[in-house]
């Protein structure tokens, strides 16, 4: 058993993410982030949204993604059901500097694709060497 000496308390941190205010069911999107040289390329599944129903936000270096979903079915009794719907909701904070004014979405078959660009600061360089 333990003893006081040994237990150490951590204090608690803030919560940097946004809470949900609103009632219902969300999901959180799978999501691939790549990195190439010149750009982040967000890959996020928000099956059953449409792209006028996609809000992605990109503030302070915050990315928030909310897709909408509407219900499949409305008044129907199912015999079995499985596949659940709701909205999609996902929060990141991302380190790299964006060049927000240039960033780019499109949507095709349930995913979300986000092209941002590196700002020129963040880009690698490659420094010569003087002997």
């Amino acid at each position: 058993m333990a003893s006081e000496s040994t237990i150490t308390k951590t204090p608690a941190e803030e919560s940097t993410q946004a809470e949900h205010t609103r009632s219902g069911f969300y999901y959180r999107p799978n999501v691939d982030i790549i990195e190439h040289p010149e750009e982040l390329v967000v890959l996020a599944d928000v099956p059953g949204a449409s792209p006028d129903g996609i809000d992605v936000n990109f503030e302070d270096g915050m990315l928030t993604i909310h897709a909408k979903v509407p219900p499949r079915h409305e008044d129907v009794e199912f015999l079995v059901g499985e596949y659940g719907v709701g909205d999609f909701w996902r929060t990141f904070h991302v380190a790299e500097t964006v060049d927000a004014g240039k960033i780019s979405a499109e949507y095709a078959d349930g995913v979300l694709t986000l092209h941002m660009p590196k700002a020129e600061a963040a880009k690698p360089r490659k420094i010569a060497v003087k002997a």
